[in-house]
């Protein structure tokens, strides 16, 4: 399980992972570098919630999502 979360969600991606696997989940951003902010969401990904460009992969240890990279 995997959700794309914008700042403004990704605590919500958190409870919702957590309350659905019952595991605690990785938090990656989708930024190139560390402490670089996504200003122009050149992944292309958007948040679930809102819809707003997404800056964090919220995922469990099932998922398809490469920790890290």
């Amino acid at each position: 399980m995997k959700i794309y979360c914008c700042a403004e969600h990704v605590e919500v991606g958190l409870d919702n992972i957590v309350d659905e696997t019952e595991v605690p989940p990785f938090i990656n951003s989708l930024s190139n570098k560390e402490n670089e902010e996504v200003t122009n969401n050149s992944s292309g990904f958007t948040c679930e919630y809102c819809g707003k460009p997404a800056v964090y992969i919220v995922a469990n240890e099932h998922s398809d999502t490469i920790c890290g990279q």
